[in-house]
C-alpha cells in the first residue's frame, strides 16, 4: 500500500463530497434511501472494471481496490464517475521526486524450482482488440533467491595435499593462505585421482562414472560409465544455476569434451556454453602450452597474442576480472558462478623467470628432506595430527643422497620452476579475488579454492623432461639431455615437467601420487572455504571426510536451490554427494559423508566409517599392470588413527577386508564401475573399443585455408608411412610467403611454407633436431601446383624418410629426413592451413606466418603400408595416446 497515494486518494474523495452532510451527495436523502441498493451494484461493477483495467498500468495501483470501496456511499453515480477520474489523473501523474516511493514491479517469481528450465505461466489468448483496452498480464522472470550468494571455484591442476603453503608445503600461496586464515581448511577433502573424472564429478554433484567419465575421453569405449561424454540425465551446477537466474562462466581448462567432438563438425553438445556456461574462455584439452595456447572463447578459436609477455594465466585472469566487471556493472544484484580452472600447475610448467628467481636454491636438500620438512610444517599447522608418520616412498624413487650432483643440480631446478608456477598461478587468482572485492560483494561469495584435481603428477618420469613430447615418442631424455636447457626450464623454449620425486614429495605425508586412487596420495587434496556472511569461524580446520561430489550439494544449500528433478526435459539422476554445510558452523560435526568408491583403470578402493581398502594395480610411472584383476592385493587402513597410511592391518583384520571389499563390488555395480577395464593399449584402439574416430578408413583429406588448430584427433594421420602432399596456391605478382600447411609447431611437427617465394618443407623432430627441403626458385606468379613425396624408410616406426619436392610436376628439391616421430606430435598444437599458429615448427620463421598468397585446397594421400610396418605403427601410437592420456 502507498501512503502517498492514500493520501491523494482521500483528497480526491473529500473534494467530491464524500461523507458532507451538507453536500448534494449527502447520505441522508430520500433519493439515496429508495436507489442505494442498485447504486451500490452498479458501482460494484463499475469498481471491479476500472480495478482490472488499472491494476497493472501503473505501480501505485496495487493497492486502488482499497479506495474504491469508500465509494460505496456516494449517492450520485455521475459524482462517483467525477471522483474516479479524478483520483485516476492524481494517481497516475508524476509525483513530485520528494514524494516518490520505489513500487514492487508487476513481475511474477517462480515457486517451483525442480523442474528446469522453470515453466512459465499460462495465461489464455486475449479476445480484446485494442492494447488500450487490455490488461497486460504480468511480466514472469527467473532471479535466484533472495540474498543468493556468488559462487567461485578455483581448481588448481595437478598440485598434491603437501605442496601449497596453505597445507604446510614449501610453495607461498598468498591467496588460498589468505582465504584459508578467514575461513576453513578442509583437511580430509577427496577427489578421483584423475584429471576429467575429478572435473566431471565436481561440476555434477555425482561420481565420476555416472558422468560417464570413468577415465578420459581418449580411453573412452562403449561401456556405461566410460564412454566419455556426460548424460543428459547428469546436468551440470552451471545449467543449474543459470536455470535459477545466476550469470555463469568458465575459465581456463576444460577436458570434458571428447576429443573427437572438438571440431566445427561437433557434436557441440558437451561443450562449456552448451553444458551451462554462458561464457567460455579456454583451452579444451589436458594441457596446452602457456605462452601460447590454443584458445577458445565460446566455441570460436582465438587467434593467438603477438605478446611478447604473454602467458595464458594471466590472460584467463584477465578475462574473469573484465566478464566479472561487467556483469557486476549491468546487474549488480543478479549474482554470478564461475568456474576457474587454470591450468597450472600442469605440466608443461611454464612461469615467467622471476617467478622462478624466488626459489632459487630452495630444493637444494632434496625430496627426503622436503618430506619431512613438510609434516613437520603440517603438523605445527594443524592440517596433519600429531604424531603422524611419514609414509615410505615407492621403491622406485631414489634416496636423494644417492644421486649424481649433476641430478640433484637438474631435479632441485626443476622444482624451483614448479614452485614459481604454483605461486605465480595463485597470486593472479589473487587479482581475481581483490577485483570480487571492489565490487563490494565478497562477503557474500562463497568460495571453493580445491588445491589440485588429483594428487602430484609422477608423469615426468624418474628424470624430469624438457620436452614431454618425448616420452609421448618412447624417446628417453637424459640427464645431459635436460641440463642442455637448464636455463630455459619453464620458458617458452621447453615443455618441461619434473622428476617423479618431486610428486612424492607434493603428496606428502603420503606414499602415491596421481593416478593411484587407491592411495590418499592420488586422491587427499586441500581445500579452502571462504564465505564470510555465511561462516562465522575463521582460520579453522575442517577434518570432515568429504569428496568433491559434495561440492554441488552445498551450493544447492547455500543459494537455496532445490535439487532438480528434471532439466532440459530430462529427468535427473539423483545428486550423490552430500552437503558439506552442515560443517561450517560445527567443528565437531560428525562426517555425513560415510562411504565412497574409488577407481581409475583398475586402481580403486573403497572408504567407509574411517576404513579405507585398495588395491595398487598399476603406478604412475608403470606402463602394465602387476598382475591380473583377480589376483590383486589388497591393503586396509584405520584412518581414523592412521592419517598417512602406514599401518596395513590386511592380515590382522581379514574380515574387514572381506567386508569392504563386498561393499566395494555392491558400490560398482550401483554407479556403473563394472565391467573394471584395466586395458591400456587395447583402449587406444578406437575400431576395438567401438570409440567414435573421424578419420577410421580414410585414406586421402582435402582442407582448406583458414582451417586451423585441427588436433591429432580428428587430422589424418601421416606418421610411419609414406604420403603425398599436394597444394593448389595462386601467387601475387609481388610473390609470395607464408605456411601452406603446418602440423604442430616447435616441439616436434612438420610445415610446409613458401619462404621468400621458395617452397620449403622442414620436419622437426621433438624440437631436437630438424631437416629443411626447400626448391632453390621461388614460384612465378599465378597458379602452381606444389607436390611434397615423403618417403617412408619402412622396417619399424620412427624411422627416417626422403623427401621430394615438385612444382608443377617437375621435381625441384629432394633431402634425407633421417628421423621421425613415431606417436604424437603435440597435446594442444593442431594442423593449420594458410598459417602456423602457436609455435613455430621451424625458427626460421615467425607464427603466424599467414599465406600471403591464395590456397585453393591441400589433399594429403596416405600410401599403402606393409601390414608389419602398420601393426606395429598402430601399436607404437596407441602406447603414446595412452600416456598422453594419462597425462592430460
Amino acid at each position: 500500500m502507498h501512503r502517498q497515494t492514500r493520501r491523494r486518494a482521500t483528497a480526491a474523495a473529500g473534494r467530491t463530497g464524500r461523507c458532507n452532510p451538507g453536500s448534494r451527495t449527502g447520505g441522508n436523502t430520500g433519493e439515496s434511501r429508495r436507489s442505494g441498493q442498485s447504486r451500490r451494484a452498479a458501482l460494484r461493477r463499475h469498481r471491479t472494471v476500472v480495478d482490472l483495467r488499472m491494476r497493472w498500468s501503473h505501480p501505485a495501483i496495487w493497492s486502488i481496490d482499497f479506495y474504491f470501496s469508500s465509494f460505496a456511499e456516494v449517492a450520485d453515480m455521475r459524482r462517483m464517475t467525477t471522483a474516479i477520474t479524478a483520483l485516476s489523473l492524481i494517481v497516475l501523474l508524476p509525483i513530485p521526486a520528494n514524494a516518490q516511493q520505489v513500487a514492487p514491479p508487476a513481475v511474477v517469481l517462480p515457486t517451483d524450482r525442480t523442474v528446469l528450465p522453470i515453466p512459465e505461466p499460462s495465461y489464455p489468448h486475449s479476445t480484446v482488440f485494442d492494447a488500450r483496452n487490455a490488461t497486460p498480464p504480468p511480466r514472469f522472470e527467473v532471479r535466484a533467491p533472495v540474498g543468493a550468494p556468488n559462487v567461485l571455484i578455483v581448481l588448481i591442476d595437478d598440485m598434491g595435499f603437501g605442496q601449497s603453503g596453505a597445507f604446510g608445503g614449501p610453495i607461498r600461496m598468498p591467496t588460498v593462505e589468505k582465504l584459508a586464515n578467514e575461513g576453513l581448511r578442509y583437511n580430509e577433502f577427496h577427489t578421483t585421482a584423475l584429471c576429467s573424472p575429478t572435473r566431471s564429478a565436481l561440476l555434477s554433484g555425482r561420481n565420476h562414472h555416472m558422468n560417464n567419465f570413468g577415465s578420459i575421453a581418449e580411453t573412452a569405449t562403449t561401456f556405461p560409465g566410460q564412454t566419455g561424454q556426460r548424460p543428459n540425465s547428469v546436468a551440470t551446477i552451471a545449467e543449474m544455476l543459470r536455470l535459477n537466474g545466476y550469470s555463469t562462466a568458465h575459465f581456463g581448462k576444460n577436458h570434458e569434451t571428447a576429443a573427437w567432438e572438438v571440431s566445427p563438425s561437433g557434436p557441440t553438445d558437451r561443450w562449456p556454453t552448451r553444458q551451462g556456461f554462458d561464457k567460455f574462455y579456454g583451452f579444451m584439452g589436458g594441457e596446452t602450452n602457456q605462452w601460447a595456447p590454443l584458445i577458445y572463447d565460446g566455441m570460436t578459436q582465438v587467434e593467438p597474442s603477438k605478446d611478447p609477455n604473454y602467458n595464458f594465466m594471466t590472460d584467463m585472469t584477465n578475462k574473469a576480472i573484465d566478464w566479472m566487471q561487467y556483469q557486476k556493472s549491468l546487474t549488480p544484484d543478479k549474482p554470478f558462478f564461475m568456474y576457474f580452472a587454470p591450468g597450472a600447475t600442469h605440466a608443461p610448467h611454464h612461469v615467467p623467470k622471476e617467478w622462478i628467481a624466488k626459489y632459487k636454491g630452495k630444493f637444494d636438500q632434496g625430496w627426503d628432506k622436503l618430506r619431512e620438512e613438510t609434516l613437520a610444517r603440517q603438523i605445527k599447522l594443524g592440517v596433519v595430527p600429531s604424531g603422524t608418520k611419514l609414509a615410505p616412498k615407492p621403491e622406485a624413487i631414489k634416496d636423494w643422497a644417492a644421486l649424481s650432483p649433476d641430478e640433484r643440480k637438474l631435479f632441485a631446478r626443476q622444482m624451483e620452476v614448479f614452485a614459481g608456477f604454483g605461486e605465480y598461478a595463485d597470486t593472479e587468482i589473487g587479482r581475481l579475488v581483490d577485483a570480487v572485492k571492489a565490487t563490494g560483494q565478497l562477503d557474500n561469495t562463497l568460495v571453493f579454492y580445491i588445491v589440485g584435481d588429483n594428487g602430484a603428477s609422477a608423469e615426468g618420469g624418474m628424470n624430469g623432461l624438457f620436452n614431454e613430447m618425448t616420452y609421448f615418442n618412447s624417446v628417453q631424455e637424459s640427464v645431459q639431455d635436460i641440463l642442455k636447457h637448464y636455463d630455459e626450464l619453464g620458458s617458452p623454449m621447453t615443455y618441461s615437467h619434473y622428476a617423479a620425486g618431486w610428486a612424492v614429495a607434493g603428496d606428502t605425508p603420503f606414499t602415491w601420487t596421481k593416478q593411484v586412487a587407491s592411495s590418499y596420495g592420488g586422491t587427499r587434496n586441500g581445500m579452502v572455504v571462504h564465505w564470510p556472511k555465511g561462516i562465522a569461524a575463521k582460520g579453522e580446520v575442517r577434518s570432515q571426510w568429504h569428496h568433491v561430489i559434495d561440492i554441488v550439494p552445498t551450493i544447492l544449500e547455500a543459494t537455496k536451490i532445490p535439487e532438480p528433478k528434471s532439466v532440459n526435459g530430462t529427468p535427473q539422476a539423483p545428486i550423490e554427494g552430500v552437503s558439506m554445510a552442515y560443517s561450517f558452523g560445527n567443528a565437531g560435526a560428525a562426517s555425513r559423508h560415510t562411504t565412497q568408491y574409488f577407481e581409475i583403470f583398475g586402481n580403486r578402493a573403497i572408504y567407509s566409517d574411517g576404513w579405507l581398502a585398495g588395491t595398487i594395480h598399476r603406478a604412475a610411472w608403470e606402463t602394465t599392470n602387476r598382475r591380473p584383476l583377480e589376483h590383486d592385493i589388497w591393503e586396509l587402513y584405520d584412518t581414523r588413527s592412521d592419517f598417512s597410511l602406514t599401518n596395513d592391518l590386511a592380515a590382522k583384520n581379514p574380515d574387514k577386508l572381506k567386508e569392504l571389499q563386498d561393499l566395494f563390488l555392491k558400490e560398482a555395480v550401483k554407479y556403473s564401475v563394472l565391467p573394471l577395464d584395466d586395458r591400456t593399449l587395447e583402449r587406444l584402439n578406437p575400431a576395438l573399443v567401438g570409440r567414435p574416430d573421424l578419420m577410421a578408413g580414410r585414406s586421402s583429406l582435402t582442407v582448406h585455408e583458414g582451417m586451423l588448430g585441427m588436433s591429432e584427433n580428428v587430422f589424418i594421420n601421416t606418421k610411419n608411412r609414406s604420403h603425398v602432399i599436394t597444394a593448389d596456391v595462386e601467387i601475387p605478382k609481388a610473390g609470395a610467403s607464408g605456411a601452406i600447411l603446418a602440423q604442430a609447431g616447435r616441439f616436434g611437427g612438420w610445415s610446409l611454407y613458401l619462404k621468400d617465394g621458395k617452397p620449403t618443407y622442414t620436419y622437426n623432430f621433438l624440437g631436437l633436431q630438424r631437416f629443411t627441403i626447400s626448391a632453390p626458385q621461388g614460384l612465378p606468379a599465378g597458379k602452381s601446383t606444389i607436390r611434397f613425396e615423403f618417403a617412408y624408410d619402412g622396417g619399424g616406426i620412427g624411422k627416417g624418410a626422403v623427401g621430394t619436392l615438385f612444382v608443377n610436376g617437375k621435381s625441384v628439391a629432394t633431402g634425407r629426413i633421417d628421423r621421425t616421430q613415431c606417436c604424437g606430435f603435440s597435446a594442444d598444437e593442431g594442423a593449420d592451413v594458410g598459417a602456423d599458429e602457436g609455435t613455430p615448427v621451424t625458427e626460421a620463421y615467425k607464427v603466424p606466418f599467414k599465406f600471403s598468397g591464395k590456397i585453393s585446397q591441400v589433399t594429403i594421400e596416405l600410401k599403402e603400408m606393409k601390414k608389419a610396418d602398420s601393426e606395429e605403427a598402430a601399436e607404437g601410437r596407441k602406447a603414446a595416446m595412452l600416456k598422453r592420456g594419462l597425462s592430460d
